[in-house]
């Protein structure tokens, strides 16, 4: 809502560099502003004719035309209904949209909407039919999404959480459905956080509450298992920006095996560079699903004694703010 108050003076025959240095000042003009006071009375001013949400989706239409959403770069033509890694284009595919009350505490009931894709390939995926698109879905345009959008605000969600398989891809096809909305709700981009720099910078004023996993401490088990190219590096430079723009919440999933080379590493990273109070959700609900038996130590679930040591651990980084 504040981002349609916001003019942004530009016309589609602009160049995209001329947009990017349009939107870097918008960006520091005004939501370095908005961390320190109170905009909610300007949030309830008309929208502009031509806004930083509509700047912001010019944007991200550009960067379908050769996609570089995420970090692999595919460089294929969505727009023109080309696909690459993540297999999508044109139109949201619906999963589910419902009040979820099994979300972290200060979100529930969060109005959730799940969406069929991801730009990662998690062997031990729990939602594996939605991400890997063995369900098709509902096929809806932007302006369709915001009716499912709009009942669950008026259902008395606290929060639209985007989520899926993952966000990511679908960005502008979310940026285009805040432009119509006209409930007043906070967002969450629920994310694997494996994003390029240019999705961080526009989701930056959108992204009310960034809901980041934190999957693996080291590059090598993020490939061996999801197909992540440089996870740990994408992964750190996202937080540090989602914790500048929003309020975070890190989702770190325990995996059996991996409690010393990836849980540790994230837990003492978070606490050197995010601070000591950061939410942190560590959690133990890890379970074999879709191909988790090609990775030998992934066919179980957590014993309790890597219970215990993921709580030492984060004790001995003395995080203050951390839930299981």
């Amino acid at each position: 809502m504040v981002l349609k108050t916001i003019p942004a003076v530009f016309s589609p025959s602009d160049s995209t560099e001329r947009l990017w240095e349009l939107h870097n000042q918008l960006l520091d003009d005004h939501l370095s502003e908005e961390k320190a006071n109170d905009l909610a009375s300007k949030s309830e001013s008309p929208s502009t004719k031509c806004s930083f949400l509509d700047l912001k989706a010019e944007l991200t239409r550009r960067i379908l035309e050769s996609c570089h959403l995420c970090p692999r770069h595919c460089g294929v033509n969505r727009t023109k209904g080309d696909k690459g890694w993540c297999r999508l284009a044109g139109d949201f595919h619906l999963s589910s949209a419902f009040l979820h009350m099994g979300e972290e505490p200060e979100l529930v009931p969060s109005g959730t909407i799940f969406t069929i894709g991801c730009n990662m390939r998690c062997l031990h995926c729990q939602n594996w039919a939605i991400s890997q698109q063995f369900e098709q879905g509902t096929e809806l345009n932007p302006m369709q999404m915001v009716d499912h959008v709009e009942h669950l605000a008026n259902a008395g969600c606290r929060n639209i959480n985007m989520v899926g398989g993952d966000p990511t891809p679908w960005l502008w096809n979310w940026l285009e459905t805040f432009k119509h909305v006209n409930k007043t709700v906070p967002t969450v981009w629920n994310t694997n956080t494996y994003y390029s720099e240019e999705s961080a910078q526009l989701l930056a004023g959108f992204a009310d509450v960034y809901l980041l996993d934190f999957k693996y401490g080291n590059n090598a088990c993020a490939e061996r298992i999801s197909s992540a190219p440089n996870y740990v590096e994408i992964c750190q430079r996202n937080h540090l920006l989602a914790r500048r723009f929003g309020e975070l919440i890190i989702r770190v999933l325990v995996l059996p095996g991996h409690v010393e080379c990836c849980c540790k590493s994230v837990l003492e990273w978070i606490g050197d560079n995010l601070g000591r109070d950061t939410r942190v959700n560590i959690m133990w609900q890890y379970r074999p699903e879709w191909r988790a038996s090609e990775i030998p130590e992934l066919g179980r679930r957590l014993n309790q004694q890597e219970k215990d040591r993921t709580i030492e651990i984060a004790e001995s980084v003395r995080l203050r703010n951390y839930i299981t």
